[in-house]
């Protein structure tokens, strides 16, 4: 570990043996600042009357197809990507419209967390979500040598029509999350919490004729 003073970088155990301390003593207070400083944010912020727009858990929402083949999780929780065209992570999730639903795609690179394709729907086949959304992607940013596609086991990411995508795609792999394992795609996961929690939850929407 290093401490960081005026862009400057330097090992913390050299930093305690200048100032004749244990490195054991830094750590130590390090976690007891941390502990410290997460329950008074708490009490200021009840004594503000303020409190976090996201609370809910997630919602399973995703639509499986027990006879399509599923692909393995190559992605495996590897987040951290210093390359963008290199692993993207897509989901699906919806949005109540007057008495009806509406259905966002999103495809987010990991390496710098940009939405690079969406596209909103009235219905979720395959067509009017991940290929419209992939289509959209694929004009904004390419795709390099190993790229990942990591999506949860739904139907419109296991279906023929999707995969034929990647057939076509030499450097292109599909990698799928594990049954009900929603950490496995939680880039994309808090990506939807966030966006709905932070915004989407407090308007209303309506269909205009």
């Amino acid at each position: 570990m290093y401490i960081n003073e005026h862009r400057k970088e330097f090992p913390v155990e050299k930093m305690c043996k200048v100032f004749g301390v244990s490195s054991n003593a830094y750590y130590n207070w390090l976690i007891k600042r941390k502990k410290i400083h997460v329950p008074y944010v708490a009490r200021l912020m009840k004594e503000m009357g303020l409190q976090s727009k996201i609370r809910k858990k997630w919602v399973v929402t995703t639509q499986r197809a027990k006879t399509h083949p599923v692909a393995d999780n190559l992605l495996d929780r590897q987040f951290e990507v210093s390359e963008t065209g290199k692993a993207w992570v897509s989901d699906i999730t919806y949005i109540r419209v007057g008495q009806s639903w509406a259905y966002l795609t999103t495809i987010i690179d990991l390496a710098d967390r940009a939405v690079v394709g969406w596209s909103v729907s009235e219905d979720m086949t395959t067509e009017n979500t991940i290929k419209k959304t992939w289509v959209a992607a694929r004009k904004k940013r390419d795709i390099k040598e190993g790229f990942l596609l990591h999506s949860d086991r739904g139907v419109q990411y296991t279906c023929g029509q999707t995969r034929g995508i990647f057939d076509h795609h030499q450097k292109a792999r599909q990698s799928m999350s594990r049954k009900g394992n929603f950490w496995d795609n939680a880039v994309a996961e808090s990506f939807f919490k966030t966006i709905k929690y932070e915004e989407l939850n407090h308007h209303q929407f309506q269909i205009i004729a």
